[in-house]
């Protein structure tokens, strides 16, 4: 087994209820991948966009997590006690020309859209036209609701390469656009905070589920405009539910039954393709470490 001290690695839930059968195949993922590796795991909770919390979940995280043997090597850190360091980040964005305000509503930017003959797919969301880039005169007039990011024309070509799927790029422009970084109602969206999170955790390797995959080149982007470094990526199978989609508390997914955590261990590692007799940890970092050896972070800004 591999070892370096240069290995942090992290779980981020979101406290919008308990954990489900897909937050843990998520959690225990990116714990066997620190212990595999000889790093530090550590517990975060994005709990940034606070309308969607629920009262008391984030304490029932993480008594969930400790049930199963999952406790963070460091402090938890709660993103909704670090508005600050959002606002610093935002504020070297504007500095450096890298973000702008926006007036456009959601029925604005749809409107722009059908116009131009375009339309989104379900679960979608609608690709920035860049009405409100300065270079196209800006909010004129509109108040602000939003900042943006504004990527630049010449580098909106992300390529990573993701440790279980490969070689991955996106076109960030014609994917999503100038992406909200602050939000109308004055919240911070998940990209920036992610990334200014990842940089101050330093965060060297994240392993989550492959739903997130799509938000790396936004990150990467971000980090690229931060002078931050960029993790080592892995994104794991998703646990799906009956209706095919990705479990989820939106999809009706019950919280774990912790009645017996090995069992529930070894559901969540044979989601993630080790044999479900790994009912312990032991048992299943061995087999993560044999199937995922170490990855060393080369991708600096």
């Amino acid at each position: 087994m591999a070892s370096s001290s240069l290995y942090r690695g992290r779980f981020a839930p979101s406290p919008t209820g308990p954990l489900h059968a897909g937050s843990l195949v998520a959690a225990l993922a990116s714990w066997l991948d620190a212990r595999a590796h000889g790093g530090i795991w550590l517990v975060r909770l994005e709990d940034v966009d606070t309308p969607r919390c629920v009262p008391g979940a984030s304490e029932h995280i993480l008594q969930q997590l400790a049930s199963c043997g999952l406790v963070s090597d460091g402090p938890v850190l709660w993103q909704s006690q670090r508005g600050a360091h959002y606002q610093q980040a935002l504020d070297q964005l504007i500095a450096n020309g890298h973000a702008y305000p926006c007036g456009c509503s959601r029925k604005d930017i749809e409107t722009v859209l059908q116009s131009q003959g375009l339309s989104r797919e379900r679960h979608q969301t609608a690709v920035y036209p860049g009405t409100c880039r300065p270079e196209r005169g800006g909010l004129q007039g509109k108040p602000a609701h939003a900042w943006r990011f504004a990527l630049d024309p010449a580098s909106t070509d992300v390529r990573w390469i993701d440790r279980r799927l490969g070689p991955q790029t996106q076109n960030v422009a014609t994917a999503v656009g100038d992406f909200v970084l602050k939000r109308a109602d004055g919240l911070w969206a998940y990209q920036l905070a992610v990334v200014v999170d990842d940089a101050a955790q330093g965060i060297t390797h994240v392993v989550r589920g492959e739903d997130l995959a799509d938000n790396t080149p936004r990150q990467i982007v971000l980090q690229r405009a931060l002078a931050v470094p960029t993790p080592a990526y892995l994104h794991t199978p998703l646990v799906l539910g009956a209706n095919g989609e990705k479990l989820s508390k939106q999809n009706g997914a019950q919280a774990l039954d912790l009645s017996d955590p090995g069992a529930a261990l070894a559901q969540a590692a044979a989601s993630l393709g080790l044999p479900v007799s790994a009912r312990s940890l032991p048992e299943a970092l061995a087999l993560w470490a044999q199937a995922w050896p170490y990855h060393h972070v080369a991708t600096r800004p």
